[in-house]
């Protein structure tokens, strides 16, 4: 009975681990999609290009509508794949979302269809510091 138990116990802590490998290998695979697709910026480096660049919030439009980054646009991620189309190529693109891992699904997404000018809020919309439209 209690060697039955132990091999219960080392099956479940098999799981475990390669659940844990898996998690960390998506962290990993993120991260590194983040760093061959688009820029990561500070908030100041965000503010200061953004004048020049094409804005997207890529949260869901009742997040965008509470408050969001002074023109900026809206393209919810879920809706990506179809509004991709209304993006310039010719200009560079500035992303962001509450944190940075939808920016990065967004930017390597967009740099496998040719925008090369990509970059990412480092810190997300949650400690965005400048200019913001409330409604």
């Amino acid at each position: 009975m209690i060697l039955g138990a132990m091999k219960v116990n080392v099956i479940i802590n098999i799981i475990l681990i390669i659940i844990l490998v898996g998690l960390a290998g998506n962290q990993f695979y993120l991260w590194y999609m983040g760093r061959r697709s688009a820029k990561l910026v500070t908030n100041e480096e965000f503010n200061e290009g953004m004048r020049k660049a094409q804005i997207v919030d890529l949260r869901e439009k009742s997040e965008f509508d509470a408050s969001h980054i002074m023109g900026a646009r809206n393209i919810p991620y879920s809706q990506f794949k179809t509004a991709v189309g209304g993006l310039r190529k010719d200009l560079p693109l500035y992303l962001y979302d509450q944190g940075k891992s939808i920016s990065t699904r967004a930017a390597f997404k967009l740099h496998k269809q040719g925008y090369t000018d990509i970059t990412i809020l480092k810190t997300g919309f949650s400690k965005w510091d400048g200019k913001t439209k409330k409604r």
